[in-house]
């Protein structure tokens, strides 16, 4: 499964072969990009990008008997805010056809 993986690295590899940008420029613009989505997300706005989808913190709701998994211990977990993402239609639109 590793082997259909898209790095971060590859991604700056193929902008940079195809602008003529250096890499630790285009590493550097990735970087900020991840992280004013990150900032507008822990700020509870939505980030969306027209087409491909929207990002969004919902809270989930926390419960009294949820289990450690190593331990096997009971423990309470509190309602937490988690990432959803819900894809946009040209990108439903694209991967609908790739596992008929």
């Amino acid at each position: 499964m590793a082997a259909n993986k898209l790095t971060k690295a590859e991604i700056v590899e193929r902008i940079s072969e195809n602008t003529k940008v250096s890499k630790k420029d285009i590493h550097g613009i990735i970087d900020f990009f991840f992280d004013e989505v990150k900032g507008a997300l822990t700020s509870d706005r939505t980030v969306e990008f027209r087409g491909f989808g929207t990002f969004e913190v919902r809270t989930r709701k926390g419960r009294e008997k949820a289990r450690n998994p190593k331990t096997g211990e009971t423990v309470r977990v509190q309602d937490h805010g988690v990432v959803v993402f819900r894809p946009g239609k040209d990108l439903k639109d694209a991967v609908w056809p790739l596992r008929s």
